[in-house]
């Protein structure tokens, strides 16, 4: 029987043409949402293509994968467990909190119990910030991973995220296409103007940000 790990590994390897899109996602759109004193938590963290990137004050990285703790850099507080338990952080000492291709990875209790334990994590006016694939537009893939266990379009997320509690601030349906596995080259350059586009080609992942009222 494989370890945890090394399915993990042989499903997601590690990829060098994450870690470009990763820096300068960080660089071209995520960075301006950090202040330079802010404690960033990311749940998930995986190989740390976000966390890595961020500036910030502070940096803690969660991930059941106990390999994570190999990637991300030295300043990072790595912690290896479940993201629905968050109890070693400390009440209102978050600013912002991300997460990439996770919630539809938990069932809708256990979404609930990390939402729960996140709005006393988070200062007053911390953000949550998702990133994640868009059911309406990915509905021909979404299964393809064994491991997704919940449907979020980006409506039915918005709707899940006001019924706990947390007002939107911020959707973008169609925010990235839905891998990097693609003939086309994953160039800094391109992906600035990408981002800038009014309308994004192939555009399957969502972008929801929300804070909690």
């Amino acid at each position: 029987m494989k370890s945890a790990s090394g399915c993990h590994e042989e499903r997601l390897s590690c990829d060098a043409r994450r870690e470009v899109l990763w820096k300068t996602l960080c660089e071209a759109c995520f960075q301006r949402l950090v202040p330079s004193e802010a404690c960033v938590l990311e749940l998930g963290a995986g190989y740390g293509y976000f966390i890595n990137h961020i500036r910030c004050n502070r940096r803690i990285a969660v991930d059941k994968w106990p390999g994570f703790v190999r990637y991300v850099n030295s300043d990072v507080i790595a912690h290896v467990g479940e993201v629905t338990d968050l109890s070693f952080i400390a009440d209102s000492s978050v600013d912002f909190v991300f997460a990439s291709n996770l919630v539809e990875h938990l069932t809708q209790g256990e979404f609930a119990v990390v939402l729960e334990q996140l709005q006393k994590k988070l200062k007053p006016g911390g953000t949550l910030n998702l990133l994640q694939p868009n059911y309406r537009f990915a509905y021909k893939e979404y299964f393809d991973d064994y491991t997704h266990v919940a449907v979020y379009s980006d409506r039915s997320l918005v709707d899940y995220l006001e019924s706990h509690g947390l007002r939107v601030i911020d959707c973008r349906p169609r925010f990235l296409p839905l891998t990097v596995k693609s003939r086309l080259p994953v160039w800094p350059f391109l992906i600035r103007l990408y981002l800038r586009l009014p309308y994004k080609p192939m555009a399957k992942q969502m972008l929801v940000r929300a804070v909690f009222e």
